[in-house]
């Protein structure tokens, strides 16, 4: 009765093609519009290619815009609910998860809060991550509206505004001084609790080649209010500053799993914006 009606270049094309066919956006599903089956000749004389549900699946995966089941809202939403710490408030949760669900954010949604969780979890493993540091990730994005330095520090403050008197007060202040880390993921040689953080946030540049260009796409969307030219140079800019750091990840286990492939993905970005 339906079928999915996907793109192998990008979000971008799909969704110009929906609206010009006048698709609602209510159909669309994360990586997919579903449409009804009356409309599928109609949908190739626009110009839909119509492929098999094998090959659009493959199409769709060598593209780099599949969305797996693990990263699919509806299931990345349950197993947060499950990793709050259930001695903490729920409406703070609750209101944590309707900012990480905000429309304009791409990247820095609940997948990446969920990625840098688990980073965590591997990072500290056997031992669990000190709950300051399990929390800084909550809010470390918890403001977002992709203005650097500005969104950090109201993320901090949200944080000291929401767990006051739920926590001791130095602990409190520990989670907003970490949150503050991450504007420039330069913790000091002695800080074993910002070096878990910085580097469980950027984990992401460790990933293999198709999920870094897909985090690079969703960076992207992120700051679609941005024209081209200032994205290459603020983007150059940010991943000259990341390969200055030195080292890169801080902690033995994070340096060991991500600096060669990251450094190689970071170099590989750069080049492509220097073209």
């Amino acid at each position: 009765m339906f079928s999915h009606l996907v793109s192998d270049t990008s979000l971008a094309e799909l969704h110009a093609f929906a609206r010009a066919a006048g698709i609602p956006q209510r159909a669309f599903d994360e990586d997919h519009y579903d449409v009804a089956a009356h409309r599928f000749q109609e949908l190739v004389r626009l110009g839909a290619h119509p492929v098999s549900g094998g090959e659009l699946i493959r199409r769709l995966r060598a593209s780099g815009l599949r969305v797996r089941s693990r990263e699919r809202t509806e299931h990345v939403r349950f197993v947060l609910v499950a990793r709050w710490p259930e001695e903490l408030s729920r409406g703070v949760r609750d209101e944590l998860l309707a900012r990480w669900s905000e429309p304009h954010r791409h990247y820095h949604g609940l997948a990446h809060l969920l990625a840098v969780l688990l980073a965590l979890d591997t990072l500290a493993a056997p031992d669990r991550p000190p709950r300051a540091v399990t929390l800084a990730a909550w809010f470390h994005d918890a403001t977002y509206d992709g203005v650097p330095g500005v969104d950090e520090e109201s993320s901090a403050q949200l944080a000291a505004d929401l767990l006051e008197g739920a926590m001791p007060v130095p602990e409190v202040a520990e989670v907003a001084r970490l949150v503050r880390l991450t504007a420039a993921h330069d913790p000091s040689p002695v800080d074993a609790a910002g070096a878990l953080l910085c580097d469980a946030d950027l984990a992401v540049l460790g990933g293999a080649p198709d999920d870094y260009q897909r985090y690079v796409r969703n960076v992207r969307a992120d700051y679609a209010h941005i024209d081209d030219d200032a994205w290459r140079a603020g983007r150059a800019a940010v991943l000259q500053q990341l390969l200055a750091l030195d080292p890169l990840y801080r902690t033995a286990r994070g340096r060991q799993l991500w600096t060669a492939r990251a450094e190689a993905n970071l170099r590989a970005e750069l080049a492509t914006l220097s073209a």
